[in-house]
């Protein structure tokens, strides 16, 4: 990474620092890069007065270590998608929002846009063989998702997922506003992720500005980003146990996440966190009598998640239905570039938490949870021990928070800076990377949920199964369909 411009995680830096490289030196590094083991965080295109700038933030997570790099492409690049899947939709999502063509590319479809005419659907030939199309409109409550199986009887040879209903331009909304609308927006990117989105808007925010909130708002940050993701877990392994027929555990604990999300109430008013984040701080504060008896009832909660997860986990049906279901391997889980509990469920360790650390996880990071089939199983068992481990660090968190304040000025951000802002949301890596304009607002505003890796996981699970095995997969994942969308 010699010729990246170092950033650390929650910083910024001068544009004019970042290297622009030939478009061959630039593939060039970003091949050598991912091929010594670092990863493509984000990937953002943004159309100025010498053509398309396209800027990578790249991570090598063993050293704790982010680089940017940038090209003038012109119309077209080679392709590292053969070479390297993990950049694969990176080079798709580029081409379809700048026009930058990724020559030698396998298969330019669509990652958000409506599929054209002339770019056609995966398909198979065969008398034997069948397609069944699923969504985008699904029974229940549910965000919009088309999947399309092919398949032989029961077995699902492919299936091809195709996503962008819930388009709703958030990156350019985001440049054209600021202040509270602009975070304002940034909890609405996933809404089931309003603290983690938050959290890595305000923080890019603060670098923009130069200034950095207090100690006790960034572990009062840290507790609610952790309330968030055991809300999530325990609604995840609740609804796991629904789709395996195992309902004791899935009534209760389903039942048990209204504990977390109440807690998040308590905190700022709202079930979802949303209100808690501003620039610079935290808007409420909690005091020690308050603090203690909202440790007290968390302790309480665990205990019963605890013991309704291991029913689950220890029931030979549900095993049954859980042990080797929708397995991917670590090689290929590598390969895709898959993030978050999905990736740990592999065995792949990664966790911006203790990689990348940035506010209160300098000080105190969660240890990371994972497991080494692949599988459903395993996928269940890393929420309940992340569970476990977010638990206990909330608790602490709460007995021991830094007196001071909870909320400094902070001013609109410098113009003419690039922040990289990263945070290990319940689903995994969240990343913002946000350029300054003048006048506070911002030149250009790049999102990633982890849901834009993990989709192509999901479609990987599938194969060899049984189609009767996609709800529990695809519960198993529970990826975000806006968080992708954007």
């Amino acid at each position: 990474m010699s010729r990246l411009l170092p950033i650390e995680n929650g910083t910024a830096v001068a544009v004019a620092e970042v290297p622009v490289l030939a478009p061959l030196a630039f593939q060039a590094l970003l091949g050598e890069t991912l091929e010594a083991g670092g990863r493509l965080v984000a990937y953002a295109g943004e159309r100025g007065p010498q053509g398309v700038r396209l800027t990578a933030l790249v991570a090598d997570d063993a050293a704790g270590r982010l680089g940017l790099a940038a090209t003038l492409p012109g119309d077209s690049l080679p392709s590292l998608a053969r070479e390297f899947p993990s950049v694969e939709r990176f080079e798709r999502a580029l081409f379809e929002e700048c026009g930058v063509r990724p020559e030698g590319h396998p298969w330019l479809k669509p990652v958000r846009e409506s599929l054209p005419d002339d770019v056609p659907l995966y398909a198979m030939q065969g008398e034997a063989l069948h397609e069944v199309a699923v969504g985008p409109v699904h029974a229940g409550i549910i965000e919009p998702g088309h999947f399309r199986f092919q398949c032989h009887g029961e077995h699902v040879f492919h299936l091809e997922i195709q996503l962008g209903y819930q388009r709703r331009g958030v990156e350019r909304l985001l440049e054209a506003a600021n202040g509270a609308r602009a975070l304002a927006l940034a909890e609405s990117i996933a809404g089931d992720t309003a603290i983690g989105h938050g959290l890595a808007h305000v923080a890019a925010v603060e670098a923009l500005a130069g200034v950095e909130a207090p100690p006790r708002a960034q572990a009062l940050r840290a507790v609610a980003l952790e309330l968030e993701r055991l809300a999530n877990h325990v609604g995840d392994l609740g609804a796991i146990a629904g789709d395996v027929g195992y309902l004791p555990s899935a009534s209760y604990l389903g039942a048990l996440r209204a504990e977390y999300l109440n807690a998040l109430a308590e905190l700022c008013g709202n079930r979802f966190g949303r209100g808690l984040l501003v620039p610079g701080g935290v808007r409420f504060d909690l005091d020690p009598a308050e603090a203690a008896r909202l440790a007290d009832r968390l302790a309480g909660a665990l205990a019963k998640v605890r013991d309704a997860t291991r029913l689950l986990l220890r029931s030979p049906s549900a095993r049954n239905r859980t042990d080797g279901t929708g397995a991917l391997t670590r090689s290929l889980c590598d390969e895709l570039g898959l993030v978050g509990p999905c990736a740990r469920a592999c065995g792949a360790g990664r966790d911006v938490r203790r990689d990348h650390p940035a506010g209160h996880y300098r000080q105190d990071r969660p240890p990371v949870a994972s497991a080494e089939s692949g599988d459903v199983y395993a996928r269940a068992l890393v929420r309940l021990l992340e569970t476990e481990r977010s638990a206990q660090f909330v608790d602490r968190t709460l007995q021991l928070l830094p007196d001071g304040p909870a909320r400094l000025p902070c001013p609109p951000p410098a113009p003419g800076r690039l922040a990289a802002s990263l945070v290990e949301g319940w689903r995994g890596e969240l990343a913002h990377l946000v350029g300054s304009g003048e006048g506070g607002r911002f030149a250009r505003y790049a999102v990633k949920d982890p849901s834009f890796h993990d989709w192509a996981g999901l479609a990987q699970a599938l194969r060899g199964e049984q189609i009767s095995d996609f709800p529990l997969c695809n519960k198993s994942f529970n990826l975000s369909y806006a968080g992708h969308d954007l």
